[in-house]
């Protein structure tokens, strides 16, 4: 935060602190605040040093210990924590809690010092676990994994932060599906080099659900809901409305960058064996291991009505997106 002084009128300006701003997620979030914003300032705290070519100020700052730092913090501020370890498979159990658990609990602890009353966490789908039914936020988390159970215990301890002051603080949590576009380098990144390169097949059925949300669009959405929320706990699924399925994406992404190929159906039990054969032959560093086939084949079938029915307008339909994530990459390419 600071002060600007015009004609003798003293206009507080809030700063936002980003922990894991050099992320994915933050780096289009940093750079949607610069565009709106341009005065605003912007911290990212992160173990990863990035600037965002002088659109924040980067400070070194790891989310598992304590967090003290050299600048000036109010209770006027706003906090994004975006901190996590979260690919999944990918890391030993331990990292799951140690980042995600404690990470939340340091965060929390730095807001509570200087009285910060807004806070915007980016949660996850895994909490509600895997399984074939329609989640919406009021379903009960069953999660299945150890990220999974790391974040739901990280959402509650970010909720016991704003129970301490139920009238004045705002928490806004928000579980994304798949977030998809430039610099992801995770699922929809493989699927797209997959069907270019044609080692993309449909794992035993066509019609998996797999929630998904536009990384500009999600976003923007953060930032509507720290404009649109007072005080108390909000939780929302970000995700289009209806959830997209496996054969909807490919046909848009080879719509979108005129990939010509059919993509066919190959029973589960096969993929998951040569999967497992790859793996063994070292294709678990390109991401191809029986793990990441199963969660091909199981839905990811999340309900985003109560983002849909919130106010927020969407910028971008899905092929809208897609397009705007291929105009990023020149038109040449996913990534």
């Amino acid at each position: 935060m600071f002060f600007v002084s015009i004609n003798k009128i003293l206009i507080i300006i809030m700063s936002y602190f980003i922990f894991g701003g050099s992320g994915f997620i933050g780096t289009h979030l940093i750079a949607l605040i610069n565009n709106l914003y341009p005065s605003a300032k912007i911290y990212n705290l992160d173990i990863v040093e990035n600037s965002h070519k002088g659109k924040s100020a980067y400070i070194n700052c790891d989310v598992r210990s304590n967090i003290n730092i050299d600048v000036l913090v109010t209770s006027e501020d706003v906090i994004f924590n975006f901190a996590a370890v979260h690919r999944t498979p990918g890391h030993p159990d331990q990292a799951y809690f140690e980042t995600n658990i404690r990470g939340a609990e340091n965060v929390c602890a730095f807001a509570e010092k200087f009285g910060i009353k807004k806070i915007v966490f980016t949660s996850s789908i895994a909490p509600y676990g895997a399984a074939e039914d329609l989640k919406t936020e009021e379903t009960l988390p069953t999660p299945n994994t150890p990220y999974g159970i790391s974040k739901l215990v990280a959402e509650k301890i970010h909720i016991i932060w704003q129970a301490k002051k139920l009238n004045e603080r705002q928490l806004t949590i928000v579980r994304p599906g798949v977030v998809f576009g430039k610099g992801e380098n995770g699922n929809f990144t493989r699927l797209y080099w997959g069907i270019r390169g044609g080692k993309f097949f449909y794992p035993g059925r066509k019609d998996t659900v797999k929630a998904c949300i536009y990384v500009k669009e999600l976003v923007r959405f953060m930032l509507y809901r720290l404009e649109h929320h007072d005080e108390g706990v909000e939780l929302y699924n970000c995700t289009f409305e209806p959830a997209y399925t496996i054969e909807q994406i490919v046909e848009v992404m080879k719509k979108v960058t005129g990939i010509q190929r059919t993509v066919v159906k190959i029973p589960g039990g096969v993929l998951m064996a040569v999967a497992g054969i790859v793996g063994l032959l070292g294709g678990k560093a390109l991401g191809i291991c029986p793990a990441r086939v199963k969660k091909l084949m199981i839905s990811t079938n999340i309900c985003g009505k109560k983002l849909a029915d919130s106010g927020y307008k969407f910028h971008y339909t899905f092929e809208e997106a897609i397009r705007d994530w291929y105009k990023d990459n020149d038109s040449l390419y996913l990534r």
